[in-house]
Order: structure tokens, then sequence, then C-alpha cells
């Protein structure tokens, strides 16, 4: 793996590279994937905001009008919040940390600490050689002095076209919020068909957009496959950490953005405290911590 450095509108951004694939990490963004490049398609498969540049956040900015795009994880939370007597920021603390990183033995590891919440978080990221696979290890601790229940998700916006498909072994689902939903059934249905409707497929950009929970989920991957080219965008992970799934897509309903977001989540639903009394959020005791690994596969469908 070859590892250099780029500065964008005086931010650092770190690039991983090997034969077949190159990414590109921003630390000052809580570790956001900015660009996941696959050399032999010539591809990229994540989806930018042309409109915005590149630029540093404060706790409690809004996230939409700075969504830039890319790969975030939200960590500890969705919506603001108050959760375990901490005033939570949009979009969680992580997307507005800066992050602590070291370069060693072919190996990017970032660290921090996201202060409200006083958890620890360390994400190392590394890449098989002549694979377009990026590896991910991770490790969460909780360095306050009191019980913290929260939500982490992954967070993949991706480049799509009508005719592209989600792939995912979930059994139900359900819209999120009838204000971002082409769909007016609120109620549990068997994924992937609602009111006469393969919600799998992305139609064309018409000013619609999508909000599903995904659940009852036997395998932990989450796949996005473009038809038209047969190139594949996966998400591998445990499921005992990511049990559900979220799925946002808008087809110019928001904002005028064309994109798709892949979301492994470790609760349900949006809000922690809702999440918690059902017993479906992520929770860790003072000094606890917790480990695992995801990978993502951008290539050919094979």
């Amino acid at each position: 793996m070859k590892i250099s450095e780029k500065n964008e509108n005086g931010i650092r951004v770190i690039i991983a590279e090997n034969s077949q694939i190159k990414i590109e990490v921003v630390p000052d963004l809580g570790g956001k994937l900015l660009s996941v490049f696959n050399k032999s398609l010539q591809k990229e498969f994540l989806w930018r905001n042309d409109n915005l540049l590149l630029s540093t956040h404060q706790p409690g900015d809004d996230y939409d009008s700075n969504f830039i795009g890319g790969i975030d994880e939200l960590i500890p939370n969705d919506i603001p919040e108050t959760v375990d007597s901490v005033e939570l920021p949009d979009h969680g603390e992580l997307w507005t940390t800066s992050l602590k990183y070291e370069i060693k033995d072919n190996l990017l590891s970032l660290t921090g600490v996201l202060k409200q919440c006083g958890l620890f978080y360390r994400k190392e990221i590394y890449l098989d050689e002549g694979s377009p696979v990026i590896h991910f290890r991770y490790k969460i601790k909780n360095e306050a002095g009191a019980r913290r229940h929260f939500l982490w998700k992954l967070h993949a916006a991706l480049r799509i076209e009508a005719g592209d498909r989600l792939i995912t072994d979930a059994k139900k689902a359900r819209v999120v919020d009838l204000d971002y939903s082409r769909f007016s059934n609120t109620n549990e249905f068997d994924w992937p068909e609602i009111q006469n409707v393969d919600a799998s497929v992305v139609p064309p950009k018409d000013g619609s957009v999508d909000f599903f929970y995904l659940y009852n989920i036997d395998q932990g991957k989450m796949d996005f496959l473009n038809t038209k080219n047969n190139h594949l965008f996966r998400y591998v992970y445990d499921k005992k950490i990511f049990p559900f799934q979220w799925y946002f897509a808008s087809y110019g309903g928001f904002l005028d953005h064309n994109t798709a977001i892949l979301e492994p989540c470790s609760a349900m639903p949006i809000s922690i405290n809702s999440a918690k009394d059902k017993g479906q959020c992520t929770v860790l005791d003072p000094g606890q911590e917790m480990e695992t690994y995801t990978r993502i596969y951008a290539g050919e469908n094979m």
C-alpha cells in the first residue's frame, strides 16, 4: 500500500492506494472517506456534493447544509437530543472531530475522543495488494464516568443511476419519516415491495426521496449494484454490532442531490432515547470497550 498526502482547500487529505484502488481520507473530518476510486474500472464509487468546498466544521453545525458526501460515520447519535444527560449535536460528534493520525507499516490509524459523550474512537485502515478491498479495524471505549447509550452508523453516499439496485437479505422494512418518503405506508412491510413498487430499484431523478429502516437480517452485508455496468459496492460487517440497516436515497428530492446512502447501524429507531427504551442501541459502561472489523469491496460484481 502506498500512502501520500495532498492539501485541498487548506485541509490535509491522506491518499492510500494499491494497484487496484485509491482512497482519500480526511482526518480533520472524523476520518471521512472522500473518495473510493477503482483504478481498473476508472470509476469513482462515492457521491460528492460539487456545490460545497471541503471545509472543517464546529460541534453543533447543521449537517445537511454541510453535507459534502463521501463516507461518514455517525457517533453517538443522529438527530440532536439529550441522552444520558448529555446534549448531543446534529448527526453526532465524530463528523466535526479532528482525529490524530499515524502511518505505520502500511496502516493508517486515526484516533480521537468525542468530548461531549466521552467515547474514545480508533479506526485503522489498510488495503489488500491487488484487490479493490478496504479493511477497517475499530475500537470504541467509554472513557466517561457514566454509562453511555449511543448509535453507531456507517454512512456511505454512493453515485447512482436509474435501475441501480440495493441488495440485502433484510426481511422487513419500515418508512422512517413521511417527510422523506415517496410512499405513504407507515406500516411494517416485507422488503422490498411497498405499494406495488420494488423499493430496492433506483428510479429516475424525479424529485423524490426514500428513507427506510431494514431489519430481520441474516448476514452482515449490504450491497449496491450498478446494473448497467455490473459494478458493486459492498459493506461487510459484524451483524451483532450493526443489527439494522438504514437506507436513505435522494432522487433529486433532497436539496437536488442524486445519491443513495448505505447505513449499517447499531440502533433503531432514529432517536437514541426511543431505541434505548426498546433495548435497540449500543451500550457501554464506564471503562468498557468494543472492537470490530468491517470491509468495503468496490469493483466488478463477481
